[in-house]
């Protein structure tokens, strides 16, 4: 039962990511483009084009990609810190009842509060310069924990009593068992994740504004209504979130796929 649950998570995750067509694309840009002449003032809604050529321009920039460079590094490493997080902590609340109802309320509160408020309270405490990292990880932490523990309950119980009768390994449960029809639960996670931690990462660096990043180069697009820049840099935020998502995202299917045949 747990497995077909699994299993058609995957497939609804599937359905959901469906290929974006060409000309829908095409459509919403032209949208975009009469908006633009309609109004008539970049300042307030530049032209598709216009944002095609500034992007093109920064890209030959050294402070393009040392921007992109200090972004992904830790709004990524904030991401992967929290899955590791995430996944232990989900096994030790499995484990020990005690331990989920003392994670509990952490893990609520940290759902409740807006990002605003965690971005103003965090930069009491850390530098702007790490701020993204912190922000991501505590976005991203109830998600994957949440949906990791959801999995480990909703294994098979009647595996789980075959395992014990003919005395498998734990080893062995871990890997045909538990990873296997946790690992659905576990993309369901991921996937949410991951949009919002980029949205709370940059966010994050737009209030705290550390030097060479991503955020600071909206806020002063914001500061010197450069809307060119705003757009493009927006457009560069949009683009890494789906390349980074992806790739991970397929890395996570093949795992799945992986653990399927053997089981």
């Amino acid at each position: 039962m747990a497995r077909c649950r699994g299993m058609i998570s995957i497939s609804a995750d599937k359905k959901k990511t469906k290929k974006i067509k060409l000309w829908a694309v095409i459509f919403w840009l032209a949208v975009w483009q009469a908006a633009s002449m309609a109004i008539g003032q970049e300042i307030l809604l530049v032209s598709p084009a216009a944002v095609l050529f500034r992007l093109f321009q920064l890209v030959w920039t050294a402070d393009f990609w040392q921007a992109v460079g200090f972004s992904l590094i830790r709004i990524a490493g904030g991401f992967f810190c929290a899955v590791i997080a995430g996944v232990i902590f989900a096994g030790l609340s499995a484990r020990w009842q005690w331990f989920g109802q003392l994670l509990s309320p952490a893990i609520l509160t940290i759902k409740a509060i807006p990002v605003a408020s965690f971005i103003i309270l965090v930069l009491i405490w850390i530098s702007s310069k790490n701020l993204s990292i912190l922000i991501s990880f505590l976005m991203v932490l109830p998600i994957i924990y949440t949906n990791v523990l959801d999995g480990i309950g909703a294994v098979d119980k009647n595996l789980l009593e075959m395992a014990e009768v003919f005395q498998v390994p734990a080893g062995r449960r871990l890997r045909y068992i538990y990873i296997s029809q946790v690992l659905p639960f576990f993309r369901s996670g991921c996937s949410i994740a991951l949009g919002l931690c980029w949205k709370s990462g940059i966010a994050a660096e737009v209030i705290g504004i550390p030097d060479h990043s991503i955020g600071e180069h909206l806020y002063n697009a914001k500061v010197y209504l450069d809307t060119p820049d705003l757009f493009a840099w927006t457009l560069v935020i949009v683009l890494i979130s789906i390349a980074f998502e992806k790739l991970f995202l397929t890395v996570l299917d093949a795992a799945v796929r992986y653990t399927e045949r053997m089981v």
